[in-house]
């Protein structure tokens, strides 16, 4: 399996979230050509440039193709600060939201091999590139991390699309309640799990 991650809005938007996707490559592959060949979609997959009804369909496939993830969200307002009354930065808190849909995964993978592909574009190669050692030092021996240009990877912009969804849904964005009405039956049955972070340590 791989996990496949990426993240949605900032600090300064709000919220910042972070989904985790477990899925085949091939799953993944197939997922992505039958959503576009549908669609007609040209250009990357992004969950901030798709209609509610196209996110609805990708979501429906993500679960039909036994798709899971979890989704680290954290939002502005119930984020605690630091000792001198100031937030986290984006960067810290990137970091932690990774840590923690990853982290989440760990467990369940029962020492199978996992690949952990992290969409590359939010910051520096410089800085992500520590981001990834860290990851792949969780990792150890039982996989791999890697970066990956989004434009590039079916499974991270698989990923954008449901990390955006739960960012609608944190900042009570107009098209929150029908996003969130998509998303209830996949919390439901836990083919989507949240995991709520107030702290950056």
């Amino acid at each position: 399996m791989t996990i496949y991650c990426d993240e949605s809005g900032g600090l300064n938007a709000g919220a910042m979230t972070f989904a985790a996707v477990m899925l085949t490559p091939q799953a993944a592959a197939d997922l992505h050509a039958r959503f576009r060949a549908v669609t007609g979609l040209r250009g990357e997959l992004k969950g901030s440039r798709i209609s509610v009804v196209e996110r609805a369909y990708l979501l429906e496939l993500f679960d039909r193709a036994g798709g899971r993830a979890w989704v680290a969200v954290s939002q502005r307002d119930t984020l605690a600060t630091n000792a001198d009354g100031s937030l986290p930065s984006d960067l810290a808190l990137y970091g932690a939201l990774l840590n923690s849909a990853v982290g989440h995964w760990l467990p369940e993978t029962g020492g199978v091999c996992t690949d952990v592909v992290i969409d590359d574009g939010r910051y520096d190669p410089k800085i992500l590139s520590h981001v990834r050692e860290e990851i792949q030092a969780g990792l150890g021996q039982w996989g791999r991390a890697s970066l990956a240009d989004s434009k590039r990877s079916d499974g991270v912009q698989i990923a954008d699309v449901i990390a955006n969804s739960l960012f609608n849904m944190a900042v009570k964005s107009p098209r929150a309640t029908r996003i969130a009405r998509i998303i209830e039956p996949m919390l439901a049955s836990k083919a989507i799990r949240v995991a709520e972070l107030t702290r950056v340590s």
